[in-house]
Formats: structure tokens, C-alpha cells, sequence
């Protein structure tokens, strides 16, 4: 296992539970649904750390040969979502298990980064590289459009880019890609102001209702409203054990933000965000520790899709992004997410472990030549 004095991920974890925990247990008095979050937060913080654990000791090499299979197992339950899934708050996203939801498009994330790293580091020619990467991410992007599950597209899309960007093409590609965005999303402005009937019959009546909720969502949002009023009247700090200062819905899950700082005051908000940034300078220092490609590949994506996330959340819980069901890492009831990073960060971890074992077998060798 990975030496806690070689690293304080393992802390940041733990203060991340404590935080998580306190604020679940308060979870109870804004619906009776949640009355033990707290109590299942634990369960996933266990389960997450021993999927860590396990994985920190799997050779990463190992993991790519089988990201393959692992990326098309998991295209395949989006599939069985879309058509035969139960539709949660409009939602086909969740595969239940008995008491347990999984998600399949949080395991995507990993897979798809997964497989975008092992066609980066191929031998194939540039541009097919770059075919084969869009496809890649193309079709997850499309089963989990259907559900619909704007969040994780997000992050197919982000995942896509940061391959891009490692993939060096010329500079003229990327202004070409560049130029191509701004263009369509100026038509889709200019269509949804001054066009909306031809806009409806290019898209559809349903995704343009979406679209327009993405949009205008700062207008009669009451779940945004009270999250607003309980962080903009809270005191730098405030006891909120075992109380309540304002109802926020979704306070145990999108709006967890919120809900902390309504609990205890800006004092939290300020040690969450220190926190956060702590945790991805510590994960961003194991790359000095290993120089394999696909090592830097898998840190750097997941420091960007984790602060990304991170950073979504927060914006969205202050009112300056749409609400589009991103959970904050971590401090978010939700076991997919708390799995995902868990895996996550034990792929990571496995490098420090390689490392390890390396440095050892190199000092038993040069011992043996003294």
C-alpha cells in the first residue's frame, strides 16, 4: 500500500468524510428521505476506500489491456438504459441493483480516458488517432444526450479535448476546431433569439425546452433562490450541528455547497476550498514520481476533470453556471461518483506503488553487485 508519509491524500480523504458526514447527519431535517444519508455516505466512503486499496495495487498496464473491454461493456448498459431503463426525475441513468443505484455514465468518465490514452500512445498516424478519439467519445456522448445526462457529456467532451490538446496536431488544426465551435454556437444563439420556430424544427420540441431551461435558469429557479439566500446571509461562522438555518433542496447532493455554509458559516466554504486545492497539488506531485506517458496522461486528466467538476459545482451553487446535476467530489451523497474517484485515484496511487517496488528492486540489485 501506498506510504501515507510519501503523500497526504489519504488526509484530505478523511477531512473530506468528516465534512461530508456532519453535513448528511444535518441532511435529515431537510427531507425525511435523507434521514440516513449519513449513515450510507459511510458505507460508499468504505466501500470507495477498499476499491482504492485494491486497485492501488493492480499494475496499470494490466488496467489498459482491458480498458477496451471495460469501455464497451459499459456503451452497452447506456444502451440497456435507453431502452429499458426506469426513468428517475425524467432520467434513465440509474441501473438499480436491489437497494443500490449505479451509474453507468459516472464509470464512462474512466473508461473513455482510459481508451483515449491507449489510442494516443498507438503507433497509428496522427490524424487516425484523432478519428479514432472522436468516435470514441462520440458514442457515449450520444447514449447519454438520450437520457439525457447533460453533466457527464460535459465531461466526455473535456476528456476529449486534454487528448486533443497532448495529441500535438498542427496549429492550424486546432484554430480550425476553434473557428467551427465559435460558428455553430453564434448560429445557435442567433436561432434561439431571433428563430425560435426554425430552431424547434432543426432540434425537436424536448431539446429545445432544454435548452431554453439551461438557459434561462436563474429565471423562477426556487431551488437556486434559497441557496443563494442561505450563503449570501450566512455569518463567517455559525454552530449549525444538529440544526438547520433554510430548506435547500438537493442540499444533500447538488447543492451540498450551499447547505455547508448555511450549516457552519463561510469559514467551511473557505476550508473546502483550500481543501480542494490541496488534494489536486498533492495528486498533480505523483508525476514527479513516475515518467511513464500514460501515467502524466491519467494524472493530468483526472486533476482537470476533478477541478472542473469541483469548480462547476461551486459556480453553480452562487448562481453563475446553469443547474445541470454536478455533484461536488466527494462532499455529494452519491455512491457512482464516490466509486468513480475512489478507482480513480487508485489507478493513480498504483504509480507510487510501481515506484516503490522499483526503487527497492534497483537498491537489492545494486547491493548485489557490492
Amino acid at each position: 500500500m501506498t506510504r501515507l508519509k510519501d503523500n497526504k491524500i489519504y488526509l484530505y480523504i478523511f477531512i473530506f468524510f468528516i465534512i461530508s458526514v456532519v453535513n448528511l447527519y444535518n441532511a435529515k431535517y431537510l427531507n425525511e428521505l435523507y434521514k440516513y444519508y449519513y449513515i450510507k455516505q459511510t458505507i460508499w466512503y468504505i466501500a470507495g476506500f477498499i476499491t482504492m486499496i485494491f486497485f492501488s495495487k493492480r499494475n496499470l498496464n494490466y488496467i489498459f489491456k482491458y480498458a477496451p473491454f471495460f469501455y464497451y461493456v459499459l456503451n452497452i448498459l447506456l444502451l440497456y438504459l435507453l431502452l429499458f431503463g426506469n426513468s428517475i426525475n425524467n432520467i434513465k441513468a440509474w441501473i438499480s441493483i436491489g437497494p443500490i443505484n449505479f451509474q453507468p455514465s459516472e464509470f464512462m468518465k474512466l473508461a473513455l480516458t482510459l481508451m483515449l490514452i491507449n489510442v494516443l500512445c498507438s503507433k497509428d498516424k496522427k490524424f487516425i488517432k484523432f478519428i479514432k478519439m472522436f468516435i470514441y467519445t462520440l458514442i457515449p456522448s450520444i447514449l447519454v444526450f438520450l437520457e439525457p445526462d447533460t453533466g457527464a457529456i460535459i465531461f466526455y467532451v473535456l476528456i476529449f479535448v486534454i487528448m486533443l490538446f497532448f495529441l500535438k496536431l498542427k496549429w492550424y488544426y486546432y484554430l480550425l476546431f476553434l473557428i467551427l465551435g465559435i460558428s455553430l454556437i453564434s448560429c445557435f444563439i442567433y436561432l434561439f433569439i431571433f428563430n425560435q420556430d426554425l430552431l424547434i424544427k432543426l432540434i425537436g420540441t424536448s431539446f429545445f425546452y432544454r435548452v431554453d431551461r439551461f438557459i434561462n435558469f436563474r429565471t423562477n429557479n426556487y431551488q437556486l433562490d434559497l441557496a443563494l439566500i442561505s450563503i449570501f446571509s450566512a455569518p463567517l461562522i455559525r454552530n449549525g450541528f444538529n440544526d438547520m438555518a433554510l430548506y435547500i433542496p438537493e442540499g444533500a447532493t447538488d447543492f451540498i455547497f450551499a447547505f455547508s455554509i448555511g450549516n457552519f458559516g463561510f469559514i467551511l466554504a473557505i476550508i473546502i476550498i483550500i481543501l480542494y486545492a490541496l488534494f489536486i497539488i498533492a495528486i498533480n506531485k505523483i508525476i514527479k514520481k513516475n515518467h511513464n506517458k500514460k501515467a502524466h496522461y491519467l494524472i493530468v486528466s483526472f486533476n482537470l476533470m476533478f477541478g472542473v467538476q469541483v469548480l462547476i459545482n461551486i459556480l453553480m451553487n452562487v448562481g453563475l453556471v446553469p443547474i445541470i446535476g454536478i455533484t461536488l467530489p466527494f462532499l455529494s451523497y452519491g455512491g457512482s461518483s464516490m466509486l468513480f474517484y475512489f478507482l480513480y485515484l487508485g489507478l493513480i496511487l498504483s504509480l507510487i506503488t510501481t515506484s516503490d517496488n522499483n526503487k527497492s528492486m534497483n537498491s537489492f540489485h545494486m547491493d548485489r553487485q557490492d
